[in-house]
């Protein structure tokens, strides 16, 4: 369960996620994000709101519960369509890579169109690994984007990673099924996706 864990965290993994700024692009193409600070800002902030969010439905799928319904109540905590499309994007491309990494039944027990952290979830199979993968990928995205976009120092931007809560994140999301919103995110997903001209990333 480890390994798969830290397969599906590795950004070599082809599952797609390296189209994806969540947000980072449209928040620096505002000034939003200029530096190290405002990173670390934006990464705790997606961490604490949509991080937790999806480690808490990653968690749920490791425990077994039903996925269907679970599909549905995540689509019901994410008002953005954008927000919506980029999980169910990046949940296609994850599950594409898996049945070739790990072929098996039980990822036909997944709904059509998942979200990422429900085949985080199955795959992983164990609830605070599957959610600690989820935590971890909602800003280690974001972080390699702004490397890429604002041509920020790379080690400065790791250990701002390095020194985000996610395993508090994680711990916290195995124990409940978080309905926290995101409203800035919500926004800048929106924003990006009607944006004009040359955009890097999906959203």
């Amino acid at each position: 369960m480890m390994l798969t864990a830290l397969i599906l965290a590795d950004s070599r993994f082809p599952g797609g996620g390296h189209v994806h700024s969540g947000g980072l692009e449209e928040a620096a193409a505002r000034g939003l994000v200029h530096d190290e600070p405002t990173l670390e800002s934006f990464l705790r902030g997606r961490l604490l709101t949509a991080g937790l969010l999806a480690a808490g439905f990653a968690a749920a799928a490791a425990r077994g519960g039903d996925l269907g319904r679970l599909d549905a109540e995540l689509d019901a905590r994410t008002p953005s369509p954008a927000q919506r499309e980029a999980s169910r994007a990046q949940g296609r491309g994850m599950l594409r890579a898996a049945r070739r990494a790990w072929p098996h039944a039980q990822l036909d027990l997944l709904p059509p169109n998942p979200h990422q952290p429900l085949v985080i979830g199955l795959l992983v199979g164990e609830p605070y690994e599957a959610a600690l993968t989820c935590a971890y990928l909602a800003v280690s995205g974001p972080a390699s984007a702004a490397v890429r976009l604002l041509g920020l120092d790379p080690f400065g931007v790791n250990a701002i990673v390095a020194a985000l809560p996610v395993q508090d994140v994680a711990s916290r999301a195995c124990k409940e099924l978080p309905a926290l919103g995101s409203p800035a995110l919500d926004l800048l997903a929106e924003a990006h996706v009607r944006r004009e001209g040359v955009r890097l990333f999906g959203s």
